[in-house]
């Protein structure tokens, strides 16, 4: 079938050069649809070739026998591979922050205007801490940033008291008394007052 010949005038229907030309191009051009329509079709998992099934296997790390597997099998496990992933949602990291640090020792915030995602934690531990931090970067979207704000909760108790200690002045401005001699001053003992 020669499908270029039809946008070509009458008057090179007839040139046997144009014609042969022509059906060389079309084959070509056929070739190029077919290439188009695989590469498309490689896209999905569904309807993808034995060759992208096997780049797809390889990004999984899934060591396939093709020998012993049939295509649809195989077609089945990457499929399940991928819907095994849970949806990132802040519902999603609130659990595995919660699992990682406690439940109820984060909170998991988002600022929508700003694009800001806010972890409040109280962590303590420095390996924890960076399993959070490693846990949000790999779930959070790139779109947003990441801000980590620390809680931690404890108790700060005051103790007062007032104590006095007498000074004893040692040097003498006679002359009598040398530097580095003696000290300056003596103190006394400490007493508290209050």
């Amino acid at each position: 079938m020669n499908r270029l010949m039809e946008y070509l005038p009458e008057f090179y229907h007839d040139i046997v050069d144009l014609v042969e030309l022509t059906q060389v191009e079309s084959q070509e051009l056929i070739e190029v649809q077919e290439a188009m329509d695989r590469l498309l079709d490689d896209q999905f998992v569904l309807s993808a070739s034995e060759q992208a099934i096997k780049r797809r296997e390889k990004m999984l790390g899934i060591q396939a026998d093709p020998q012993t597997e049939s295509l649809e099998f195989r077609r089945k496990r990457l499929i399940n591979r991928y819907s095994t992933k849970p949806p990132f949602t802040m519902r999603y990291l609130q659990q595995r922050l919660d699992f990682l640090v406690g439940s109820g020792m984060t909170l998991v915030g988002v600022d929508h205007a700003n694009y800001v995602l806010t972890v409040t934690a109280n962590i303590d531990n420095a390996d924890v801490f960076k399993e959070v931090e490693r846990t949000v970067s790999v779930i959070k979207p790139a779109n947003l940033i990441y801000r980590q704000k620390t809680s931690l909760g404890d108790v700060i108790a005051f103790q007062e008291e007032i104590s006095a200690r007498p000074i004893n002045w040692v040097y003498k401005l006679d002359g009598t008394w040398r530097l580095g001699d003696k000290a300056f001053t003596e103190l006394g003992p400490e007493v508290t007052v209050k």
